[in-house]
């Protein structure tokens, strides 16, 4: 069985160019600028990574460029979710095989199904997959609220490792009560970046951030923090940079993560269309941010 995954994993960009095509050779300067700034492990070909606007042959060959670069420098969990459970199998097991450990899945969501429906869905998936699976409850992009007590259901079964909040912080304080009973390892990690110290406060292994491509040391010294129980300082330094967690979703991301990796001299590139990239307003509030961080931008 997968063991849970724990800590700060970087839900990491996918830099394209003007004219739309994937930079690869950008991409690997991310992955070895976020893995030197200290994350924990990296989500590829999740919604920050733009997977919705590939092709699923692009979508696994950034899988497989990215396992094969990152080659076991820090663990690597794949978006896989498709509307089937025999695609998502399939392309989890696509991962498993380029070197991915955990595959990131969504609900059904576009055509309803039952309650009943969503626990075969993921069973089996589960019982087919090569990687240890987390579930991804994200009820803002997808109209469908996974409650606690399916959750807690769900991480019964074997091969269902972990859970990816994208939550309010009671939704997660719920999970985590009912989950903190089971006899086998369940991680439980928050999506947003205001409330990633928050659900750590109360029990959850770790979080997901878009600004964690910006800034992944600061990241890195945020965990390391609360590791050493160090709260008023982790506090203090989670709400220095408070403004930028706003930015990250004041308009639709990544657009304004990659225009601050942009503004820092990192390879970022475009977001890829229908997406736009941020407005030139919301770049010149981040960037008085960055500075005072300490950025020269």
């Amino acid at each position: 069985m997968n063991k849970a995954p724990k800590g700060m994993y970087v839900p990491i960009i996918t830099p394209f160019r003007e004219d739309q095509s994937i930079d690869f050779e950008a991409f690997k300067k991310v992955i070895d600028y976020v893995i030197e700034g200290g994350v924990d492990g990296l989500l590829i070909t999740g919604s920050t990574g733009e997977y919705h606007t590939m092709t699923l042959e692009e979508q696994k060959e950034v899988i497989k460029v990215g396992c094969e670069y990152v080659a076991g420098r820090k663990p690597i969990i794949a978006g896989v979710g498709k509307s089937t459970a025999k695609a998502t199998i399939e392309l989890a097991n696509f991962a498993a095989d380029c070197g991915a450990e955990y595959g990131l899945v969504l609900p059904p969501y576009y055509q309803p199904t039952t309650r009943q429906g969503v626990i075969d869905f993921f069973k089996e998936i589960a019982a087919g997959s090569k990687l240890g699976i987390m579930i991804y409850d994200n009820p803002l992009a997808t109209g469908v609220e996974l409650e606690p007590d399916l959750i807690y259901e769900l991480a019964q079964v074997d091969n269902i490792v972990a859970l990816k909040d994208t939550s309010d912080m009671i939704h997660t304080c719920q999970v985590l009560a009912k989950t903190r009973t089971l006899d086998k390892e369940f991680s439980v990690f928050q999506g947003y970046e205001h409330t990633i110290l928050p659900a750590m406060a109360v029990g959850a292994q770790g979080g997901f951030a878009i600004l964690m491509n910006a800034l992944p040391k600061e990241y890195a010294k945020l965990y390391k923090l609360v590791q050493e129980n160090k709260w008023q300082e982790a506090t203090d330094f989670n709400m220095s940079m408070a403004d930028l967690f706003t930015a990250m979703e004041e308009e639709p991301y990544p657009g304004p993560v990659k225009a601050a990796m942009n503004m820092m001299g990192l390879p970022a590139g475009y977001v890829r269309k229908p997406l736009v990239d941020a407005s030139e307003g919301l770049k010149e509030k981040m960037r008085k941010n960055l500075r005072a961080l300490g950025y020269n931008v």
